[in-house]
C-alpha cells in the first residue's frame, strides 16, 4: 500500500465502518492507523487515550498549540493532556482536518437544526468508551478527520463543504501505546458529511515484533 512516498507494511486487520457506525482499538507504538473516505466528504470523528494511563488523553488546544495551526494534516503531531506525543500523521491526501467543531450530540442537534436523531457522534463515542470502562465524563474535544471547518477575521466559524474525494486518507502512526476511537459522522443537517452519510473504510498495520490488534 503506497502514499506519496509512504510505504505501508501489508494491514494486519481491515474493517469498513458504515454510515453512523462505531469502533475502537488498542495500538501499540508504531502500529499505523489508516482512515479511508471511500466516496469522499466523510467527517470521522477521531479521540484517542493513553493505553497505559487512559486519564491521560487527547488534548486538542495542546495539539494546536504546539502544531501552531487549527487544521491537522500532513507533519501533525496529536498530543495529550500531558503534551506527550500520541500520534504523528504521516500521510495525509486531504490536507484539510478539522480541530474546532467538536462532535454533534442529539442536543445540539435539536438546538441547531431542530430534530431529534437516534444517532450522534457524542452517543457512539459514549458506546464505544464503555468497552473500555471509560464514562461520558471522558469525551473531550476531539478531532474530525475529513472536515473542514472555515474561520474568518473576527473568529465567526462555518463548517464548510469539504475538499475531500473519494479515495482520501489520513495515516496516523502510534507514538505510544493508545486506544483509538473513531465515529463515522451520520450527521445528515450540516455538510460535515456532505448531507448523505457514507462508509469508511480502517486498516492498521502492525509494528514488527508487535501482538496481533485487539478490538472491542
Amino acid at each position: 500500500m503506497k502514499g506519496g512516498d509512504l510505504t505501508l507494511q501489508e494491514p494486519a486487520y481491515r474493517e469498513i465502518i458504515e454510515p453512523g457506525g462505531r469502533w475502537s482499538m488498542r495500538l501499540e507504538t508504531g502500529d499505523q492507523l489508516r482512515i479511508v473516505d471511500l466516496e469522499g466528504q466523510q467527517a470521522v470523528d477521531f479521540l484517542c487515550y493513553s493505553g497505559e494511563l487512559p486519564l491521560d488523553r487527547l488534548n486538542v488546544p495542546n495539539t494546536v498549540k504546539l502544531n501552531r495551526s487549527l487544521y491537522v494534516t500532513k507533519g501533525t503531531t496529536i498530543y495529550s493532556d500531558r503534551a506527550r506525543k500520541m500520534f504523528s500523521v504521516l500521510d495525509d491526501t486531504c490536507g484539510f482536518h478539522d480541530t474546532l467543531a467538536g462532535c454533534c450530540s442529539h442536543e445540539m442537534d435539536f438546538l441547531r437544526y431542530g430534530v431529534h436523531n437516534k444517532l450522534s457522534c457524542r452517543s457512539n463515542f459514549a458506546q464505544e468508551l464503555a468497552k473500555w470502562s471509560l464514562g461520558p465524563s471522558e469525551i473531550v474535544s476531539n478531532i474530525n478527520f475529513f472536515m473542514r471547518v472555515t474561520f474568518g477575521q473576527q473568529g465567526e466559524v462555518e463548517i464548510a463543504p469539504s475538499p475531500s474525494k473519494a479515495g482520501d486518507y489520513v495515516v496516523l502512526r502510534a507514538e505510544m501505546p493508545v486506544i483509538a476511537v473513531l465515529s463515522n459522522c451520520p450527521q445528515q443537517n450540516n455538510p460535515s458529511s456532505g448531507f448523505r452519510p457514507t462508509p469508511v473504510e480502517v486498516t492498521v498495520s502492525r509494528a514488527p515484533s508487535d501482538n496481533p490488534p485487539q478490538a472491542k
